[in-house]
């Protein structure tokens, strides 16, 4: 039976929310520092700066690919925890335990920019996307378990986040599975995946009160 403390240990969300924004916050920043500019000593005309700027393009695409899986997260979080009630000291180390995969964010990205023609380094990225996925999925269930969803939070909302959840790391799977023909054939599908996730676009009638639903993948 839980002790007294561990039953009214963080109860609150809002510490833990602050801690994640400031969690994310400082890995979105971290990912920057990895974009050097070229070296003063080999730039000798406009056309030396073009050259060395364009050199620099994969590892744009990659740091826009890490910004946008965090940004992804973070919207995947927040939206969970604006729908739950109150706090736990089990669900506060599952958010722990989901922010110490987004700590390693910048060393996934980084790796997959210095080695972008590796299998290997794809892999390692999707697993510190598959991560962070799977422990979201295992915060909801939790909170949906222990009925510590708000009251007024709409009944399809339960199964809504899952589903979200669900499909987007079915769509990352997929995409770690294409490095098998090279890749970057993982990198673009991967990209296109958060694109869509990150632009939200307009789908069919039919697909509009799915798409409606707070996205957390």
């Amino acid at each position: 039976m839980p002790t007294l403390y561990n039953r009214i240990a963080n109860q609150s969300l809002d510490r833990l929310s602050a801690l994640s924004d400031g969690v994310f916050a400082f890995a979105m920043t971290l990912l920057v520092l990895d974009l050097r500019l070229p070296e003063q000593t080999a730039i000798h005309s406009e056309h030396d700066l073009w050259r060395a700027l364009a050199a620099l393009a994969p590892n744009l695409v990659i740091y826009l690919m890490g910004f946008l899986t965090l940004g992804i997260f973070w919207n995947g979080q927040q939206t969970q925890l604006n729908y739950i009630e109150r706090g736990s000291r089990d669900l506060s180390w599952l958010h722990l335990a989901f922010l110490f995969t987004i700590t390693l964010m910048p060393f996934s990205t980084r790796l997959l920019a210095e080695f972008l023609h590796y299998r290997t380094a794809v892999l390692v990225y999707w697993v510190n996307i598959l991560a962070p996925g799977a422990l979201l999925y295992a915060s909801w269930k939790y909170v949906s378990r222990h009925d510590m969803i708000r009251p007024d939070a709409p009944p399809e909302i339960r199964a809504a986040i899952c589903r979200r959840v669900y499909y987007a790391q079915m769509l990352y799977a997929l995409g770690a599975a294409l490095c098998v023909f090279g890749s970057l054939w993982s990198v673009a599908f991967i990209f296109a995946v958060q694109l869509n996730y990150a632009l939200a676009p307009r789908l069919p009638k039919r697909f509009q009160s799915e798409a409606a639903t707070p996205s957390s993948p």
